[in-house]
């Protein structure tokens, strides 16, 4: 992975404690599994960033390399990888989210 983009990455990542990449935006997701990681975040009132992947391919490609997860949506907390929308809503249920965000 080329510099500029890890940076660029890096940097989107660091903008907001909750960093979501995600299809589409949070006002219209433009898959199921980002619709989902949305909605769980806002029903426990979590505030975050995001950024929509379908505006920028080598950013939707570069965060797939960058973590080594081939799927989005990718959710980040304090800049650390959390998961896609299944660990999400597991930690959601168990409590973990709320702990891990705050």
């Amino acid at each position: 992975m080329e510099q500029e983009l890890k940076d660029k990455i890096e940097s989107l990542i660091n903008s907001e404690k909750v960093f979501l990449f995600m299809k589409g935006t949070p006002e219209m997701p433009q898959c199921g599994f980002s619709a989902g990681v949305v909605s769980t975040l806002k029903q426990l009132g979590i505030p975050f960033g995001s950024f929509n992947v379908l505006s920028d391919m080598k950013i939707r490609e570069g965060i797939k390399e960058f973590t080594n997860w081939p799927t989005i949506p990718q959710l980040y907390i304090k800049g650390e990888f959390v998961g896609g929308h299944d660990i999400t809503v597991q930690m959601a249920q168990s409590g973990e989210l709320t702990k891990k965000a705050g």
